[in-house]
């Protein structure tokens, strides 16, 4: 609880057997956090059998993998269901610290930012963390591109470390969006697109073979669904073209872009 807050931290997991406990006692040793909602989407190991294990955990099964951004969907409903006030999204393969989750939940607590994001390019530590030479220039030239077609100033768009308030996610039409890696990007247009602000913290990271990654085909498929959704954006605030993604009339408030 975090100001009289009910925060859900959530988990999207899949083969994260071998990560999961570290994160969660990292993460119970924060003391803010109400609940974790840890949403397996047919993992091959042990991730399930672990989680039930661990006190304070609520977890769900799917009973066919839906893919990242399929998962992120049902942790995000799990947790509006569950009354979140504040919702942290940290995945369990302990790529990212535990340790950053009272910043960001009182950002958003505070009403500072509804989003605040864990970056791992401020600061510099992508690299030092061992993120890989090409994933970085991969990571700035999007980044780059994408700011100027959503009209932004964010270090980086593909953190898998986030905080929402419940009113981004009641706000945003979620189930619009990609089942894929996609999503993350999806989502944090939308969120622009509603007129909504952005926080960032510099967030250090690890990187090791039980860390999710996902490999060279996909990053490029992910590559051009992030350029994709940014033109979309562009296009919609233009008036050039309609978007399921980007509805006519932002509801939030109009962010002139």
């Amino acid at each position: 609880m975090y100001r009289d807050k009910k925060v859900v931290v959530v988990m999207p997991a899949y083969n994260a057997a071998k990560t999961l406990r570290p994160t969660y006692e990292e993460v119970q040793a924060q003391g803010l956090v109400d609940l974790i909602i840890l949403v397996d989407d047919r993992s091959r190991d042990e991730t399930v059998a672990i989680a039930q294990q661990l006190p304070g955990v609520q977890v769900h099964v799917h009973e066919n993998n839906l893919g990242y951004g399929g998962n992120q969907k049902t942790c995000y409903r799990l947790a509006l269901a569950a009354g979140a006030d504040i919702v942290v999204m940290i995945h369990p393969d302990y790529q990212y610290t535990p340790k950053l989750l009272p910043a960001m939940v009182s950002m958003v607590g505070n009403d500072l930012h509804p989003c605040v994001l864990g970056s791992r390019i401020l600061g510099g530590y992508s690299l030092a963390g061992g993120m890989p030479v090409w994933k970085y220039i991969a990571n700035r030239f999007l980044t780059f591109v994408e700011n100027v077609l959503l009209n932004a100033k964010l270090s980086e768009y593909h953190t898998g470390y986030r905080a929402f308030s419940r009113e981004i996610l009641e706000t945003l039409n979620l189930e619009s969006n990609s089942n894929d890696f996609v999503f993350d990007n999806e989502m944090l247009a939308q969120i622009l697109w509603h007129g909504f602000s952005i926080g960032e913290v510099s967030c250090p990271t690890k990187y090791f073979a039980e860390a999710s990654s996902i490999n060279l085909r996909r990053s490029i498929k992910y590559g051009f669904g992030c350029l994709g959704t940014g033109l979309r954006f562009r296009l919609a605030r233009w008036g050039v073209t309609k978007s399921h993604l980007f509805p006519a009339a932002p509801r939030h408030g109009d962010r002139a872009v």
